[in-house]
């Protein structure tokens, strides 16, 4: 009885068997036997997924717990052996491997290893993004040199999975086929041709080529060689003494791409028509010329060489061998009726030696005669002079010129004119004070200068214009020295500030009593109707989703206006931002989703009218691939391509379809359509025997969605046969001068081509005979019979698969009788 209970007892005791193989345990009957232990083997490194490009090699590893345990290899739940092609599996102790020498897109799926019970899987996934032999990248990376209007030509070999996009850049913009563009793509390869290039066309060329699954880039550059650009002034005067001019100056901006070998130089003395040739100065842009005399002057033309050619000349200023340049205009220090005091500023140019005196005239105003104040053999020495020669109540102008061991330099500019007279009285106020323009930063002032009143207000020499912020009881002045207009613009003003205003009037008296505007004035301009400054303003704008969205508006507006943006007709939504600022207005879209596509309006308004500017904002993304693609012959030869959808259609109205064939024939895919706005294309030139694919992509604004595919696509071939009369020729005999008519009907498959023979020589191309051949009926018309037509007829029909003939005898009569019958 105990051990029936026990064995009623099995099945707990086999589930603690399955849950502790160490041992079995009976829980009805309290018993526990001890088992051997025998915990089997199991995977101390299992399978990893693997990422590999095609033509690489792959490894797939795993270890076993025990080194004497055998295993199996599966690809895809089929079972893989020592002798498949391309692969080797290997074995080392307790490693097992198994490697692919050079990955191929068959060599894609899921592996698995399986030792006595126990398995491991991996994935290994094949990417074939562009790429290019590094030998081919390294040689297109050397740049290009040519001439100016040569042609350069850019092309490299690359592979990858199709299909791709290639797209060709200069100086980082995308080029497009244009007069002088020319942009090639076929399979693998890719060629670029610049026509017609000049200096400014050198930079970077850069190839890009993307697909599916990366992208690959060559660079290289574009060098056009031309003649240089002249040299650059100003010429720099490194010394000029009575027997010398040492020159100096720039080399041109652009030498054209090759280093400048000479400069020509040409010399012209002041005054006279004739250029000497100097000749060839080696490279450097310095020149010392010892063949020049005492007190003339000279100019030079230079032009720059390299061994593209000779620039154009650059000619420079007039240069005088080793005399002084002009001191500073003479400042009046004081009039009084007996003499005048003047001083100046010695000149920054002192002709090479040390200056030795000064020469000062004067003249009266209206006259063009200058006369030295002093006598000529008695240079002043100083910079400081009272001239006593002067007349009470004349008005003079004075100016000086500086004396080296060359002679006497050029003459200053004149002085103020001054009066010979004892100090004057202040002027008056000026009258008529007004504004006559104004800004937001500036305003523009006229007036009318002071009555002179004698012995009280003398005429003014000069005016002030001076300005005080209504927060401030400072006066500032507008113009740091005298003016002597009777208008002015102040500048620097705050926007929308509100200021005082005042102008004073002065002379050698002193100043003159302020005279203020009436009311206060505010710093902004004359009303405008707002306007838009932007003339070649985008209206349209792509963005992919996920990214910012951003455009500035720029306007001009007086006054300040209101500022209103809308999204299709409603204020924009809060996530949109807004920033305005004087004289713009920005929107910002931070992550753009679909649903902000839109068009975006701004209204800028004020008292004076208003303007309104739309841009239409598209939010988008690469779309998604188009639905179940279907077959179907309605044309013999021909397929018709079509698709369902893709679920972005309806939401993008710029969606459109590219259609793609492979056959059997070719191992790549080609486009046979783009720009697709429906769901349906018809392929033509479809040759039976011929297994064809299709694939359907859509493609936005952002780019191309992943292909939908078709079934595979097979016209069965017809049966070929050799040429067969189906209908023979009959005898013929016909009236002369009446039409004779034969026929035949002949098949074959390729259609057998047709001749007809009259006593063996062909009559094909003979006008005399109307030959036809139209569904395989071959027809021959005489319209006149005579009596040289007699003889026989052959027809010979042949294809590549054989030959056929048929033939008939013609006899001509002699002319039926015109007698009628009666």
């Amino acid at each position: 009885m105990g051990g029936t209970n026990r064995d009623s007892s099995c099945k707990t005791a086999n589930y603690k068997l399955e849950k502790y193989p160490a041992s079995l345990m009976c829980t009805n009957c309290k018993i526990v036997s001890q088992l051997p232990a025998d915990p089997g083997i199991h995977f101390s490194i299992g399978l990893e997924d693997c990422k590999t490009i095609v033509g690489e090699s792959a490894e797939l590893v795993c270890k076993l717990s025990k080194a004497d345990c055998k295993g199996v290899w599966y690809k895809d739940g089929k079972e893989i052996t020592g002798s498949t092609e391309g692969l080797t599996i290997s074995k080392d102790g307790t490693t097992h491997k198994l490697k692919i020498h050079k990955v191929s897109e068959e060599f894609a799926g899921k592996y698995k290893f399986e030792s006595e019970g126990r398995k491991t899987e991996a994935v290994i996934i094949v990417e074939d993004p562009p790429r290019f032999n590094t030998k081919d990248l390294e040689g297109f990376a050397k740049p290009r040199v040519i001439k100016t209007n040569q042609r350069a030509e850019f092309k490299i070999p690359f592979i990858g999975h199709e299909p791709m996009k290639v797209q060709w850049y200069k100086e980082g913009e995308e080029l497009a086929p244009y007069v002088n563009c020319k942009i090639e793509i076929s399979e693998g390869h890719s060629r670029l041709v610049l026509n017609k290039q000049q200096r400014k066309d050198s930079g970077e060329i850069k190839l890009k080529i993307k697909n599916e699954f990366g992208t690959a880039e060559a660079i290289t550059s574009l060098v056009v060689l031309d003649k240089p650009t002249p040299p650059l002034g100003p010429l720099e005067i490194i010394e000029a003494t009575s027997n010398c001019i040492e020159i100096k100056w720039r080399p041109p901006k652009d030498n054209g791409g090759c280093p400048i070998t000479h400069y020509h130089l040409e010399r012209n003395q002041v005054g006279r028509n004739t250029w000497k040739k100097i000749g060839q100065i080696p490279g450097e842009a310095h020149y010392k010329d010892t063949d020049v005399d005492h007190g003339k002057r000279y100019c030079y033309r230079i032009r720059s060489e390299t061994s593209e050619g000779i620039s154009e000349v650059m000619e420079t200023e007039d240069v005088q061998a080793a005399y002084p340049g002009p001191p500073s205009a003479p400042k009046v220090v004081s009039a009084f009726k007996d003499y005048i005091t003047l001083s100046w500023v010695p000149p920054t140019d002192t002709g090479g030696s040390n200056i030795l005196g000064y020469n000062l005239e004067k003249r009266k105003k209206g006259s063009n005669l200058w006369g030295l104040v002093h006598p000529p053999e008695e240079p002043i020495r100083t910079k400081k002079y009272d001239c006593k020669d002067v007349i009470e109540g004349m008005e003079y102008e004075f100016r000086v010129s500086a004396i080296n061991v060359s002679g006497t330099g050029e003459p200053s500019t004149p002085s103020e004119f001054v009066f010979a007279r004892d100090p004057k009285n202040p002027p008056g106020k000026v009258t008529d004070l007004k504004v006559t323009d104004s800004t937001y930063n500036t305003l523009s002032l006229s007036w009318i200068k002071p009555k002179e009143e004698k012995g009280v207000h003398d005429d003014p020499k000069g005016y002030f214009v001076e300005i005080r912020p209504a927060e401030s009881t400072e006066w500032e002045r507008s113009n740091s020295n005298a003016i002597i207009m009777t208008f002015f613009t102040v500048k620097g003003l705050k926007s929308m500030a509100m200021y005082w205003v005042r102008v004073i009037a002065v002379n050698e008296g002193g100043v003159g009593e302020p005279q203020e505007l009436k009311n206060y004035i505010l710093a902004m301009p004359p009303p405008v109707r707002p306007r838009f400054t932007d003339l070649k303003i985008k209206s349209f704008m792509v963005v992919r989703a996920g990214n910012s969205a951003q455009f500035n508006i720029n306007f001009v507006a007086s006054p300040w206006p209101e500022i209103i943006w809308l999204k299709d007709g409603v204020p924009v939504p809060k996530r949109v931002t807004i920033s305005n600022t004087e004289g713009g207005s920005q929107i910002l879209i931070a992550s753009a989703e679909r649903s902000d596509s839109g068009i975006y309006t701004i209204i800028v308004k004020n008292i004076v009218g208003q303007e309104t500017l739309s841009i239409e904002i598209r939010v988008t993304d690469e779309p998604k691939p188009p639905g179940p693609v279907e077959l179907d012959e309605n044309v013999p030869f021909t397929v018709t391509v079509s698709w369902t959808p893709s679920p972005d259609e309806k939401r993008d109205d710029r969606l459109h379809y590219i259609v793609t064939k492979r056959d059997s024939s070719k191992r790549t895919w080609h486009t046979v359509a783009d720009r697709i706005f429906n769901n349906k294309f018809t392929v033509c030139n479809i040759m039976p025997g011929r297994e064809y694919q299709f694939r359907v992509y859509a493609k936005n604004d952002m780019g191309l969605s992943a292909p939908s595919e078709s079934q595979k696509w097979l016209i069965t071939v017809k049966k070929e046969r050799p040429p067969k009369f189906l209908l023979p020729l009959k005898l013929h005999s016909a009236p002369e001068g009446y039409e004779c008519y034969m026929s035949c009907a002949v098949r074959g498959d390729p259609s057998p081509h047709v001749t007809w023979y009259r006593n063996n020589i062909s009559i094909n191309t003979d006008t005399n005979y109307l030959i036809t051949n139209t569904c395989g009926v071959c027809s021959m018309l005489i319209l006149r019979v005579g009596s040289k037509d007699t003889g026989e007829y052959k027809v010979v029909a042949d294809n590549p698969l054989g030959r056929a003939e048929c033939s008939t005898h013609l006899t001509v009569r002699g002319k039926p009788s015109s007698t009628p019958l009666y």
